[in-house]
């Protein structure tokens, strides 16, 4: 087990503290680095859709697991960002210009969603989410003017400083760049005065105010934040879709993106990436189940809600921490070995005093 003495107040911000959490980055991002020169362009393609998810994951981690508010309609934001994106590149704005402006779109947008919304808590929050993401698609349906209708939209091809990358390996290292920028800006977000009211807010809200805390403020913020990270992933898988249709946004992708953060670990960075590697992979294993079950049953209207439904019941139920927190155990596990002992992980009804008073 390693041992951490603190010898400075900054040992308790310190990114990545440990060394085998530095080691386990650099391995990763050398990977991620390397990708092109041994992967096929199919394989790379995935990846670099893998980490646009990983972007919306945290995005949607932002506000849901660091801030407590359920969102059940942020497809809608990645609608945004791909639209707008889209749009702009049409009419002739540089690529660094228009992302960047779909992105502050999409965020203003959370933000008005954020004030309608910041008095709402549960099950009210989660359909007034949800209602916000069915409007969101009815709009890009009949605003046929700008956004094609149900006809769709044509994404203009990726050119970066005037350079056209046509190159599945390009288009990988603009994925990498913004998904490197947005996790290690999260990852710093929440060592700051703003992150801390973040989670403040998710754990009491009576406490929050006690402390001085401006509760609807924090949630526009979050709702802010979180649809601007999400409105660059939806922008960024424009150029991976080459084509859009309102029906691409819709609930299921919604449902797909809460799956991805229930899965990966509520609460982590690293959920949201875990998370975002299993929504690349369920595809494959419902199409793989499809051929397996009788063609009564596989070829239903529903089954691909039915079983992320499903999925997300079953991790509440047995891993609630998700993937993130199997990782811990087993990491926790290698630490402690051979005094390792089951009952560390024995789950408990805890609350704050606080929460009695709602």
């Amino acid at each position: 087990m390693q041992f951490l003495f603190k010898t400075a107040y900054n040992d308790d911000i310190r990114f990545l503290a440990k060394t085998g959490e530095k080691v386990r980055v650099a391995i990763v991002v050398l990977f991620l680095l390397a990708a092109p020169l041994f992967l096929q362009d199919y394989y790379l393609a995935e990846l670099g859709l893998l980490l646009v998810y990983a972007i919306a994951g945290v995005g949607l981690m932002l506000l849901t697991g660091h801030t407590g508010q359920v969102s059940f309609g942020h497809a809608g934001f990645l609608g945004i960002g791909a639209y707008a994106h889209s749009v702009l590149l049409a009419h002739g704005l540089p690529f660094i210009v228009s992302i960047f402006a779909s992105a502050a779109l999409a965020g203003l947008v959370g933000m008005a969603l954020g004030r309608s919304a910041s008095k709402m808590h549960g099950f009210y929050l989660a359909i007034a989410t949800l209602a916000f993401g069915i409007l969101i698609e009815t709009l890009f349906g009949e605003w046929s003017s700008v956004t094609g209708g149900h006809m769709g939209l044509a994404v203009p091809s990726l050119q970066v400083f005037g350079m056209s990358l046509t190159e599945v390996w390009q288009q990988y290292y603009v994925d990498l760049f913004f998904a490197l920028i947005v996790i290690a800006g999260a990852a710093n977000l929440f060592r700051s005065p703003t992150g801390r009211s973040f989670v403040a807010v998710r754990d009491s809200e009576l406490s929050a105010r006690c402390l001085g805390v401006n509760v609807e403020w924090v949630k526009i913020q979050a709702f802010g934040i979180s649809a601007a990270i999400t409105g660059l992933a939806g922008a960024l898988l424009a150029h991976h879709l080459t084509y859009l249709a309102p029906d691409v946004f819709g609930v299921l992708e919604s449902l797909k993106l809460l799956l991805m953060i229930v899965v990966g670990g509520l609460g982590t960075i690293l959920g949201a990436i875990l998370g975002a590697i299993v929504i690349s992979l369920l595809p494959v294993g419902i199409s793989f189940l499809k051929g397996v079950l009788p063609a009564g049953i596989g070829q239903t209207a529903g089954l691909e809600p039915l079983l992320f439904g499903l999925i997300i019941v079953l991790v509440i139920i047995f891993e609630p921490a998700g993937l993130y927190g199997r990782w811990m155990k087993i990491r926790f596990f290698f630490e402690t070995f051979p005094y390792y002992r089951k009952s560390s992980f024995v789950r408990q009804k805890t609350y704050l005093k606080t929460d009695r008073m709602r």
